[in-house]
């Protein structure tokens, strides 16, 4: 009898631009979104949404067990930041913050973070990227100092 291995690991990644810097350009955006979902399809992953706002982005996607999901941010925070400075999308990016924050979704609450991610922008007129940040560790149970926040 085959051995079968069925898995559902959903991640919200969160990361930002370096020294929160806002340098994701609204306009070409898409273009860094649409090449971190060809990322992800070719890791196997399964994206459920990509969106952020001028200094950070969200990423809530499947990934297969066999992929860490430090490997997986490392390979696109490298490969998304080789993109955008070959392509010069956004014209002052100096790159991404050094850590990330990676939290656990579940399955039946899985819409409510899409619809979440998908509305960054309306989200951002109200709070900032670091009450957002520090909201999602404290949701979590992850202990932090706030001065690495900053």
């Amino acid at each position: 009898m085959p051995t079968h291995t069925h898995t559902q690991l959903i991640y919200h990644i969160v990361f930002s631009t370096k020294y929160r810097e806002p340098t994701i350009e609204r306009d070409q955006k898409k273009r860094l979104f649409a090449f971190i979902y060809q990322l992800l399809i070719n890791k196997k992953c399964h994206l459920y949404r990509i969106n952020g706002v001028e200094d950070h982005i969200h990423i809530v996607t499947h990934i297969p067990p066999s992929l860490t999901i430090s490997s997986l941010v490392k390979d696109i925070k490298v490969s998304s930041g080789l993109f955008i400075q070959r392509e010069a999308i956004f014209k002052n990016f100096k790159g991404w913050q050094n850590g990330y924050g990676a939290f656990t979704a579940n399955f039946a609450t899985k819409d409510r973070l899409i619809n979440y991610v998908k509305n960054q922008e309306v989200h951002h007129q109200k709070k900032s990227f670091f009450d957002e940040y520090k909201g999602l560790l404290e949701e979590h149970g992850i202990a932090f100092d706030e001065k690495f926040l900053r």
